[in-house]
């Protein structure tokens, strides 16, 4: 799943198990990563109203986390895994 509302993604990795780009390290459901795109695409709108971060909750709740912690985590993961990693200097 991508969108080209944010550089964050969603990918398959096998039956019902897909990785989102901002959590690394966890398998999460279909439904748990559309719900992680759809708070990704919604924090790179900067949510300003309650009504907002109340849909947000809601989302992130899939997730366990609250709102704020699922932005938070969207905003401190900006690398973008599409790119290939760059070589390290010797």
């Amino acid at each position: 799943m991508t969108s080209t509302s944010t550089r964050h993604f969603a990918r398959c990795v096998g039956g019902d198990f897909w990785v989102v780009s901002w959590l690394p390290g966890r398998t999460l459901t279909e439904r748990q990563a559309a719900a992680a795109m759809t708070i990704a695409v919604t924090v790179s709108r900067h949510p300003q109203d309650d009504t907002a971060w109340v849909r947000l909750d809601g989302l992130a709740l899939e997730l366990g986390l609250t709102g704020r912690e699922a932005a938070g985590l969207v905003a401190l993961s900006s690398h973008d895994l599409r790119l290939p990693p760059r070589s390290r200097p010797a």
